[in-house]
């Protein structure tokens, strides 16, 4: 699906999204829908007087075909839009799904039908009726409705289970009814299925008559009694279960409304602060859960809420960023980072260079650095936010086999991004922490040889261009040792020969290199944007032949992260 497309898709989702509390220009288009359900309503109200109907039929006819086809066109949209809505309603039986759930059916029945008439001999009044189905699209804007629906699925099993019970109680004494009926009056009660139609019609007062055969024996009418106490009890029990959910439900809303709250006053919190190196406005790379505290006045477990209920938060614990000879103390963080992807995030900047970082899910601070090294440099980014951290949550190392929820569209966005043999892809990942050792070295490069081979020998590296490969290191190598007192090695302490290395899996064989950096750079230390500022213009100057390009955004202040 081209962007454009993408792009119009989920504008469509904005209108259809049902929500009258929000400040986007969609929700005119939310009022002009409810209009013309209020308006196609009073039309097949007024529509019922003949007197009404001799005098401004014309503008009666008028007001059905508009509003039909409006409602034809918003329908049809919602029926292509369905995808956007729920991903299980994508492709043709996606939406056909779609097109029977409660609202779809509504949509389609007071619709469609319209048509038919100029097919069918089918009266046109008769399928005018169907139009009063539109009143129930109101439901859609009706927060009590919602709530309602809600509070029923919460209690969709106790109901059913408490039903089941008067049920098997019920059919248990109409069989029982017969059995002492039958002798008093053989000829009403001449089988068990009237028993059975007897107490069950007692439940809806038997408004047919067709129940007519009240017992006269005393055991009948004591189980008559019965029948009578059960059926406050189909009703009571129900409405005591709903009655308590719309509670739950209610505090539910009113719960997540506070988290709400809490979300954006942390989205706060990362306010972009200039990097005094750089001079580029830098979302900050951790915040303490204390300067949290300290600087927006949330409770410990409003703080906990608000992370475990956003999709742009984790928790961190930084102690993890030092070797554990150091026996570092715990000190829980919150990183911030952005979503648009099921794995994470994909930034296509149409380069032939793309960073990678698939270990950000249990890597501290990293997809932090990796972000700025691709935004300086012009670089597309895939990184790897979302998912389980157990077990080790890498797409380093990928399995296809274990089917871990995002790896294959992670591969594919790589796959779509990496679509040639001269594409060069760098994974950012840590070292020398947590129970890693501390190495001489804080930058370390692998390129798919065997672990201490730092020749270009081995057939299986991963390295089509080896020239540019090494100007780059050395470069590199020599800017860190003069100006940051840092050195790099490569293949020394670190590898990438397995084959399950992601690069391995890919489509095209590529340039692919990881750069492993010490935590004590990345996490600690204040020069880590000028360091990644710096290594991007050595990639550019050497791959692109250019110095790194001009980008506003790096100079702009505001709140978190921007593509």
């Amino acid at each position: 699906m081209n962007s454009k497309l993408l792009t119009f898709k989920q504008e469509l989702n904005r209108v259809f999204d049902d929500n009258l509390h929000t400040k986007q220009w969609h929700n005119l288009l939310d009022y002009a829908i409810i209009g013309f359900i209020v308006l196609s309503t009073i039309e097949v109200f007024l529509s019922t007087y003949d007197s009404i109907v001799e005098r401004y039929g014309v503008w009666l006819h008028a007001i059905d075909y508009l509003t039909t086809a409006f409602f034809t066109i918003e329908v049809s949209l919602r029926i292509w839009n369905a995808d956007q809505l729920d991903p299980k309603y994508k492709g043709f039986w996606g939406r056909m799904r779609y097109c029977f759930s409660f609202y779809g059916l509504i949509d389609i029945l007071s619709t469609y039908p319209f048509y038919l008439h100029f097919f069918m001999p089918i009266p046109y009044v008769a399928l005018k009726a169907l139009r009063i189905a539109r009143l129930l699209r109101i439901f859609r804007y009706m927060k009590a409705f919602s709530i309602l629906s809600r509070a029923i699925r919460a209690k969709k099993n106790e109901m059913i289970v408490s039903l089941q019970f008067l049920a098997i109680v019920t059919l248990i004494l109409s069989f029982v009814l017969f059995f002492v009926e039958h002798e008093a009056q053989p000829e009403v009660y001449d089988n068990g299925w009237t028993s059975v139609v007897w107490a069950f019609a007692q439940y809806i007062g038997d408004p047919g008559n067709f129940a007519d055969t009240p017992p006269i024996t005393f055991t009948g009418r004591i189980i008559a009694c019965i029948i009578g106490i059960l059926g406050i009890a189909i009703f009571a029990v129900p409405a005591g279960l709903i009655g308590s959910a719309f509670t739950e439900v209610m505090e539910k809303d009113e719960k997540k409304e506070k988290i709400e709250g809490w979300k954006e006053r942390l989205h706060l919190a990362f306010e972009r602060k200039e990097d005094r190196l750089t001079n580029f406005q830098i979302v900050p790379r951790y915040l303490s859960v204390t300067e949290i505290q300290a600087r927006l006045g949330l409770k410990e477990d409003e703080i906990f809420e608000a992370v475990s209920n956003s999709d742009d938060f984790r928790f961190t614990n930084l102690a993890c960023t030092r070797p554990a000879d150091e026996h570092p103390e715990d000190k829980l963080a919150i990183e911030h980072f952005t979503v648009n992807t099921c794995y994470g995030q994909c930034i296509d900047r149409g380069s032939k260079i793309t960073i990678y970082t698939p270990s950000n899910i249990v890597d501290p601070i990293m997809g932090w650095w990796g972000y700025y090294l691709a935004k300086i440099g012009g670089f597309n980014y895939i990184s790897r936010e979302l998912g389980e951290t157990r077990p080790y949550g890498s797409f380093y190392v990928y399995d296809k086999s274990k089917n871990i929820e995002g790896g294959e569209e992670c591969l594919a966005d790589i796959n779509r991004l990496a679509n040639s043999d001269d594409h060069w892809v760098i994974s950012v990942l840590a070292a020398s922490g947590a129970n890693e050792p501390t190495f001489p070295t804080q930058f370390h490069f692998t390129y798919g040889a065997k672990k201490g081979d730092e020749t270009y020998d081995d057939p299986n590296i991963t390295l089509n261009d080896i020239a540019t490969f090494e100007q780059i290191y050395q470069a590199f190598n020599s800017l860190l040792s003069e100006k940051y007192q840092f050195s790099a090695d490569k293949q020394r302490y670190h590898t990438n020969a397995s084959k399950l290395f992601f690069a391995r899996q890919l489509e095209h064989k590529l340039n692919a290199i990881s750069l492993r950096i010490a935590w004590s750079v990345t996490c600690w230390d204040m020069r880590a944007i000028q360091i990644a500022q710096d290594l991007a213009q050595i990639i550019n100057q050497q791959i692109n032949h250019c110095d790194n390009p001009i980008v506003p955004e790096l100079k702009k202040k505001g709140i978190g992260y921007n593509a």
